[in-house]
């Protein structure tokens, strides 16, 4: 989301040529059709067959692909409006704005969430069925939206009380720095996502170490394991670049000035839409059970 938004800053500040414009609009929407389309038929799969919906590692799975159509459908609306309309309703634009930082801001923390359960389930399968119930897997659902929200939602509490209500019915550039523009407000989130970087690396590092440990040790599927580990820990270190992107954003600014528009837009690819095409691979084509099931789907035999 701050990729995007950045990334608009500088279109409507340097311009890129009509044929570049069209180009990135048409990559941008390619790849996030494609993305949700894949997306869908996981969730289609997900919801025909009740053995996904009574296992923990799916459920988190499943939210973790909702949150990614939601996120990647938002954020290529305000990149195509952005190119094209230019400026919105301040109010209209308020909603894309949070409900893109609400989708954004989940994702890490539910990756944290999944290697909290894997490590369970590998390092302590006999308490994992204990542990891991489907009631204490939708209130850590909860927990994080309700997480997020207190996260966001402050954006938009102290835009309402330091700005006046007109502002709300002007028309602007749907960006989050142009409807939340209170100093105040960039104190509290770069305060706020380095609380949110803390808390994931230490989970990540703490739970994917005894995971190497457990697999190196391990009889079987040794290697299977260590591959998702890999992937999940690529995939973490893209969406966690969500959390330090104002800072990566300003480094970029300042080194690369001729290209930055380029270099901009292949950051956004690479923060907001890449770690969104791993998911499907890592937990739904690598897992035996889902691709069993995704096959039926595939193959119209859904019974």
């Amino acid at each position: 989301m701050n990729t995007s938004s950045a990334n608009l800053t500088v279109v409507l500040q340097y311009r890129d040529s009509f044929t570049k414009a069209v180009s990135k609009n048409v990559i941008v929407v390619v790849l996030g059709i494609s993305i949700n389309c894949i997306n869908a038929g996981f969730i289609y799969t997900f919801c025909k067959h009740q053995i996904f919906y009574m296992n923990p590692r799916y459920i988190l799975f499943i939210h973790l692909v909702v949150n990614d159509v939601i996120q990647i459908t938002l954020t290529v609306i305000l990149f195509v409006i952005n190119y094209t309309i230019g400026k919105i309703n301040v109010s209209i634009c308020c909603v894309f704005i949070l409900l893109a930082l609400f989708t954004t801001e989940n994702t890490p923390l539910n990756l944290a969430c999944m290697a909290v359960e894997c490590y369970i389930a590998i390092c302590s399968p006999l308490r994992h069925v204990h542990i891991c119930t489907i009631k204490r897997t939708l209130m850590l659902i909860g927990l994080i939206w309700t997480t997020t929200m207190f996260s966001v939602l402050s954006d938009l509490f102290i835009t309402l009380a330091s700005r006046p209500l007109d502002f709300f019915h002007s028309r602007v550039v749907c960006l989050r720095q142009t409807v939340f523009p209170n100093p105040l407000i960039i104190k509290k989130r770069d305060i706020t996502y380095s609380v949110f970087l803390l808390i994931v690396w230490i989970t990540i590092f703490y739970t994917y170490f005894k995971i190497l440990f457990t697999a190196k040790t391990a009889s079987k599927d040794t290697k299977k394991a260590r591959n998702t580990i890999l992937l999940h820990g690529l995939q973490l270190l893209l969406c966690m670049a969500t959390y330090v992107a104002p800072q990566l954003l300003d480094v970029l600014k300042q080194w690369l000035t001729t290209n930055y528009l380029d270099s901009l837009f292949a950051y956004y690819i690479t923060v907001q839409v890449l770690p969104r095409s791993i998911s499907p691979f890592i937990y739904g084509l690598r897992d035996n059970t889902f691709r069993k099931y995704l096959k039926r789907y595939l193959l119209c035999q859904v019974h």
